[in-house]
């Protein structure tokens, strides 16, 4: 009987911590991404993303690191240009617990413990990396996620590199990402 009362909260903890990012990507399959080792973040198309400034920095920072480790090297003559643009939602979630326990119980009847509305700004980052020689979109990453609502810079800055770093672990496409 204790677990029926313990359990709302149980399902309510793991559906709050679940804070992962969706990611997904698409790329050019006829494109040989060996042969990429230099980048440039492409000035043009990030200016025009909705964010504050912070935050682009904060995202263009993440992504360099991340390139860096796979390699990359920053050059004013780079194999490919980085682009970045984001969209973000209000969302709005509802958990229905009534009629979770019927019946008679010491304490209550019936067990009606309503309804549970999370409401949360959910973003979209897109990481796009286009090929200097042919100016196509070579691959593009893509992560959604909700939005930390803090204050804090240190909670925003290390969601903004959890975006990144789940995004940018698809790159380059591998056999197994291929499928």
């Amino acid at each position: 009987m204790k677990a029926f009362k313990i359990l709302p909260l149980v399902l309510l903890f793991i559906v709050a911590s679940c804070s992962s990012v969706r990611v997904t990507s698409d790329y050019d399959t006829s494109t040989d991404f060996s042969k990429y080792k230099t980048f440039a973040f492409y000035k043009k198309g990030i200016d025009k993303a909705e964010i504050s400034d912070l935050d682009k920095r904060r995202i263009l920072k993440a992504v360099e690191s991340e390139l860096i480790a796979k390699g990359f090297t920053k050059s004013e003559n780079p194999d490919l240009l980085v682009n970045i643009f984001t969209k973000a939602r209000q969302k709005v979630d509802v958990y229905n617990n009534n009629n979770f326990y019927h019946g008679w119980h010491p304490w209550y009847y019936g067990a009606n413990f309503g309804m549970h509305i999370s409401k949360y700004t959910e973003g979209t980052l897109f990481v796009d990396l286009i090929d200097t020689n042919s100016k196509e979109l070579a691959w593009q990453g893509i992560g959604s996620g909700a939005l930390t609502t803090s204050y804090h810079v240190d909670k925003k800055e290390a969601r903004i590199k959890e975006f990144v770093a789940e995004i940018m672990a698809k790159y380059p496409p591998t056999i197994e990402n291929k499928k």
